[in-house]
């Protein structure tokens, strides 16, 4: 498995170098910054012509770009437009969102996988029709929807929580926003795996090991469950990437300050620095979650073998 882990890290590079260099020429063609900085009204030209030589507007965009990188594997994203570092707003947003993920993909694996292999095992019964409907009806609507909706009936209406998260934002405060940013996959990951499973459960093996008279929960729990958990991992572990990225509306709802917020006061200001930084970072978890479920693949089916 080593010779192909070091296979798999030396191909992240042009990944990574491939990646950031389109999200840095989609960042910079997006607007001009410095008429973000000057607010309503155009800078004059003295004002704009210093500012885009404080940020190192007025280069090149190839040479900005390999500036960027040659600061970034030095540990350096820059300077937001506000003078604040990059790394200290990363300091303080990447632990809450990872927190906020972390609590997501728990009521994913929880309840999504659990759901799915108890409506597997019972495929075609009318339960299993309610589940895959109720399912469906999570997937229809938005996640704002949602979200306003446990708002305004948990936070507002009954009081059960709060309405919005405070700035420690801790795991108890994160429930229910977790549960909205993880409802739309959660209720994919209860049909991924109820499929999985309806699946497996006629393939010859198992039929082989109820033949051979192993306990039910044995065979279940030892054969069935771990060879159809390989397309869940997969969903699962590119999830962890979207949901870091894509909790901007979950974090706006309840008001977190983590990278979604982040990224949106960066497209709201144009901030550069800000977007590219932290879309480097999370280019980086997604090769990061791809190659950790790889190799989770050898773990569910021994029949895989890394060389």
């Amino acid at each position: 498995m080593g010779p192909y882990v070091v296979r798999r890290l030396l191909q992240m590079v042009p990944v990574f170098a491939g990646a950031t260099l389109l999200i840095f020429l989609m960042v910079n063609v997006m607007g001009d910054p410095v008429a973000g900085l000057c607010g309503e009204r155009s800078c004059d030209p003295a004002t704009a012509a210093r500012l885009k030589q404080e940020f190192g507007l007025d280069q090149p965009v190839w040479q900005q770009y390999l500036t960027y990188m040659g600061n970034v594997f030095t540990g350096d994203f820059g300077t937001a437009f506000n003078g604040q570092k990059v790394t200290e707003l990363m300091a303080t947003s990447f632990p809450v969102t990872a927190r906020l993920t972390i609590v997501a993909i728990l009521f994913e694996i929880a309840i999504g996988v659990t759901l799915g292999a108890a409506m597997g095992l019972r495929r075609g019964r009318p339960v299993d029709t309610g589940v895959l409907l109720v399912t469906l009806v999570v997937i229809s609507v938005p996640t704002f929807v949602t979200g306003l909706l446990l708002q305004l009936l948990l936070g507002v209406e009954w009081g059960w929580i709060k309405p919005s998260v405070s700035w420690e934002a801790g795991f108890d405060e994160l429930i229910v926003p977790g549960l909205v940013l993880a409802s739309v996959s959660l209720a994919y990951v209860t049909r991924l795996t109820r499929t999985s499973i309806a699946e497996n459960a006629r393939a010859d093996y198992v039929r082989t090991a109820v033949a051979k008279g192993l306990p039910r929960h044995r065979v279940i729990v030892r054969h069935l469950l771990r060879n159809s958990l390989i397309p869940v991992v997969t969903f699962i572990g590119a999830d962890v990437g979207f949901l870091m990225g894509g909790a901007i509306v979950t974090e706006r709802i309840f008001n977190i300050h983590g990278v979604g917020y982040q990224l949106y006061q960066g497209i709201l200001r144009q901030s550069t620095q800000t977007v590219v930084g932290f879309v480097t970072v999370l280019v980086l978890v997604f090769l990061v979650a791809n190659l950790l479920v790889d190799l989770l693949y050898a773990v569910l089916d021994p029949r895989i073998r890394y060389a």
